[in-house]
């Protein structure tokens, strides 16, 4: 069975993969803002297995869902070139496709990634407030709130909105089991750390309390002509108010992108 995926415009195809629990609608939210104002490029939203409108079927563990992945790459983009954009597990998910694929991958973008799936490897940091609620408490049902005040709660709740959208459409009776399995929640792929030439954005939390920000420096010497940035104010949702600096980021890494296409890829 086929990914359900939601195609935008036309050009170059752009994959993007969403999340653990998230969906395609998700990364639409974030992304369709940045990308809606740059022409010719051909946006591939995909649900991946027991996300949004894909089923689960028979899915055990990650590996099933990157194979997945590989079966509708290979049915929808064939050998064509493409950009290739991940958040979270999705980035995880990215890197490995990104090696698959590498004579086809023209640009990379990892969003807050996953770079150890097992939890007791990560290192985090505390979490702490930056600006604290001056008379109003924090809603329940948000979390850890990093910035308390009612311009950033306001666009975290639409955020939240999505999120739990995403996450009641869920097969979480799937999902779950492997989300607790470190066994299950990797990939068993060899080639995860081969460099990557594209050009490539990894953007991480200074805040992140789900994946940190220090594990995914190392990644700066797999990918050569990658932009690395920890951005202050930064959560695991990022972006949530400040998407003006997200939207410079990206832009300049589709111009770096479009430089080394026009360069024949050599430079």
């Amino acid at each position: 069975m086929d990914l359900f995926a939601h195609e935008i415009g036309h050009g170059l195809p752009v994959l993007i993969i969403h999340g653990w629990q998230m969906n395609s609608q998700v990364e639409e939210m974030d992304f369709e803002p940045i990308f809606s104002t740059t022409t010719g490029l051909r946006r591939i939203y995909v649900d991946l297995p027991g996300h949004g409108r894909t089923a689960a079927l028979n899915i055990k563990n990650l590996d099933d869902i990157y194979a997945r992945l590989v079966e509708f790459i290979d049915r929808r983009l064939g050998t064509e070139r493409f950009l290739l954009v991940g958040s979270s597990c999705g980035a995880y998910l990215a890197r490995a496709i990104a090696v698959r694929y590498i004579r086809q991958v023209d640009g990379l973008l990892l969003r807050v990634p996953v770079v150890h799936p097992n939890n007791s490897f990560r290192d985090l940091d505390p979490f702490q407030p930056l600006v604290l609620a001056n008379e109003q408490p924090v809603p329940a049902g948000l979390g850890n709130v990093l910035i308390q005040t009612p311009a950033y709660i306001d666009a975290l709740k639409r955020k939240y909105e999505v999120y739990i959208a995403a996450e009641r459409q869920a097969d979480n009776t799937v999902l779950d089991p492997i989300r607790v399995d470190p066994d299950r929640y990797k990939l068993n792929v060899s080639s995860l750390d081969d460099k990557v030439l594209a050009p490539t954005l990894v953007v991480c939390g200074r805040q992140d309390e789900d994946v940190g920000y220090r594990d995914s420096l190392r990644l700066l010497e797999v990918y050569p002509r990658s932009t690395f940035v920890a951005l202050d104010r930064g959560t695991h949702g990022l972006p949530v108010d400040e998407t003006g600096l997200f939207e410079a980021l990206v832009k300049d890494w589709i111009a770096r992108v479009d430089e080394w296409r026009g360069l024949g890829r050599d430079a």
